[in-house]
């Protein structure tokens, strides 16, 4: 018997779709910020290149929380840890540029020199290297998630108790992440940058160039992770949320399916955390609080899980929204933020993508999850 054929990556309203995001983030966005000066009406300024740039990077974690939650049925509440450690990965070579250009000229990051350490630890070998950083942003969160995945996934842990140990794993290293003499910069994490590949952090230019290779990454992570939920991959992956039971009864071990869907997600965010860190400015360990890891399962609750653009949509929508409350309402964000998610989850429980979808006849089959 043949299987059915798999469906279509894209298709014509979302492939216009994509290329009206990229068109925008490549040309449209770097064009009103250089063509027009600072106080035209149409200028784009520095701060809101790298505000949506910084939401870019939210959306590709949003994207891949939503590949394990939406499609693996796996709520994490620890993926800050796995941003995080993408971003300590990729600070580290941002700091090692601050000591050969600083007035000390130290092999030394500043924070190690205040505090009067002598040499650097083992694990900031190679950190002067940007493809070595680079590859750490990817490698760290990937092990990381790997190791802890399988012995969680093999001792069959789900459900609420996989989320509550996913949170204390990420308070766990948050604490750790705190202490001075990890090497990390404590409290204060890494921060003041000044160069990446030679070029001055914060000119316009740089700000510019980074937004564009952070739109890039949002764009290939969102076609990878819909080319492997559309694969058979993804098919087995769906069937193990619904029945895993059953899905082991006719031959699929839960623990490789999972495994690596849990070591993809990881992935992700570490390379989103990767390019957070240089256009924010700075990593410190309240990237790994428990508060940060449940707004990114607010984000995917609010977009609609297992629709892939829906987590992108509410990476946008609650993080703008954020931008706003916190500078004109502080004091009302959180309970603003809970209100939203109480309103999603009675109203809206697919979420900002059931708002667009096209209304059906009563009397025609519901329609599946992508």
């Amino acid at each position: 018997m043949r299987e059915p054929p798999l469906p279509p990556l894209l298709d014509a309203r979302q492939r216009a779709g994509l290329g009206i995001f990229l068109a925008a983030a490549l040309i449209l966005v770097p064009a009103l910020h250089l063509v027009f000066p600072p106080g035209h009406v149409l200028h784009v300024s520095t701060y809101t290149v790298t505000l949506l740039g910084k939401i870019m990077c939210y959306a590709i974690v949003a994207v891949a929380m939503d590949l394990i939650w939406g499609y693996g049925g796996i709520l994490s509440l620890g993926h800050g840890l796995f941003f995080a450690l993408g971003g300590y990965a990729f600070g580290m070579y941002l700091m090692r540029q601050i000591g050969r250009d600083g007035s000390y000229r130290s092999e030394l990051p500043d924070f190690m020199v205040f505090l009067d350490w002598k040499d650097l630890p083992w694990y900031w070998a190679g950190s002067e290297h940007f493809l070595w950083a680079a590859a750490l942003s990817i490698a760290a969160p990937a092990l990381a998630a790997f190791v802890f995945g399988y012995f969680a996934f093999r001792s069959r842990i789900k459900g609420v108790y996989f989320s509550i140990i996913t949170q204390a794993l990420t308070y766990a290293a948050m604490l750790l992440f705190f202490r001075n003499e990890t090497g990390f910069g404590g409290n204060n994490g890494f921060t003041d940058f000044k160069r990446v590949l030679g070029y001055p952090i914060t000119s316009p230019e740089t700000r510019l160039a980074l937004f564009g290779v952070t739109a890039g990454a949002l764009a290939l992570s969102f076609l990878f992770v819909r080319w492997l939920v559309n694969s058979k991959y993804g098919r087995v992956l769906t069937a193990i949320r619904d029945a895993e039971s059953r899905a082991m009864f006719i031959g699929y071990d839960p623990l490789w399916f999972k495994l690596f869907a849990w070591t993809v997600s990881a992935t992700l965010c570490g390379v989103a955390g990767a390019l957070y860190v240089p256009q924010v400015g700075i990593i410190n360990p309240s990237e790994m609080s428990v508060a940060n890891s449940i707004e990114i399962a607010v984000w995917v609750a609010v977009g609609g899980r297992g629709t892939l653009i829906g987590p992108i949509a509410g990476a946008f929508a609650v993080n703008l929204a954020k931008s706003w409350f916190t500078v004109s309402f502080p004091e009302y964000w959180l309970f603003f933020l809970g209100l939203l998610f109480i309103v999603v989850t009675l109203r809206l429980p697919r979420g900002l993508a059931g708002l667009w979808r096209a209304p059906r006849r009563k009397d025609a089959p519901p329609e599946a999850e992508p």
